[in-house]
């Protein structure tokens, strides 16, 4: 029944923020890419497997973790001005990894994780513009789903199965890592070129607050109130502010 629900859990959020992606374009794509989409899953299955206190502590190291994220976007688009996205990829993977590693040496707690990941939120915001798209989109290849599919499952695999042996921070510090966000900005970047990408991470980060509100629910919550309750709040109000950002972002493109 676990190994089901892993299985499933991630081809499912992928393939949703792939066909609203192509139907909509790259903001909207980043708006989803930047929820919990497996993270989430990841964060109820350490809950699952390693018991409350562990998923609350591990929420409270996805807060932080959220804030490498913001890096990977700032540094990738900086590197996108001049260079393709084998270059920005890389330099933006180099960021996350920097960004992680230094947040690991700090030992979090849940409202300093909330309020430092909020204030990198908005610092990202401010300095990724807006950018008028170039080029034209091209139909994507027959492997993109299965491969974008792929790369999430054995994400969130490996993390569940790691967990336990690198403790509740440093496992939610990783849940973030950008499998997903490498995988779209690739094939965005490659395909629409810099201006699409930057839409595209611009939105992974102002959806970054449903996010954040999502583990501060859970972090704060989990303990107290037991696993299913505290994640359908968490989900119910990550669902809401969503909505929220994705219809405060509409009327600012018109």
């Amino acid at each position: 029944m676990l190994i089901a629900c892993k299985l499933f859990l991630a081809p499912l959020m992928i393939s949703m923020a792939t066909l609203a992606g192509r139907r909509f374009g790259a903001v909207v794509s980043g708006l989803l890419v930047g929820l919990p989409l497996t993270s989430g899953p990841i964060s109820f299955l350490f809950a699952y497997e390693y018991g409350l206190e562990f998923g609350a502590r591990a929420a409270i190291g996805s807060l932080a973790g959220q804030i490498s994220n913001c890096a990977f976007c700032l540094v990738y688009v900086f590197v996108s001005r001049r260079f393709g996205w084998r270059s920005s990829v890389c330099a933006a993977i180099g960021g996350f990894m920097a960004s992680t590693a230094a947040l690991n040496g700090i030992s979090w707690r849940l409202w300093p994780a909330f309020l430092t990941l909020l204030l990198a939120i908005g610092i990202a915001a401010l300095l990724i513009p807006n950018r008028r798209a170039e080029g034209p989109v091209t139909r994507p290849a027959g492997w993109d789903l299965p491969v974008r599919i792929a790369t999430a499952t054995g994400l969130l695999l490996l993390l569940t199965a790691l967990a336990n042996a690198l403790g509740p921070q440093l496992s939610g510090l990783i849940a973030p890592f950008p499998a997903f966000i490498i995988i779209f900005s690739i094939f965005t970047h490659s395909r629409q070129g810099a201006a699409a990408v930057t839409n595209l991470l611009r939105g992974i980060v102002v959806a970054s607050p449903a996010y954040a509100m999502f583990f501060l629910i859970v972090g704060s919550t989990l303990t107290n109130w037991g696993l299913f309750p505290t994640y359908s709040a968490a989900t119910l109000l990550t669902i809401a502010v969503s909505g929220l950002t994705f219809s405060a972002n509409s009327l600012r493109a018109h």
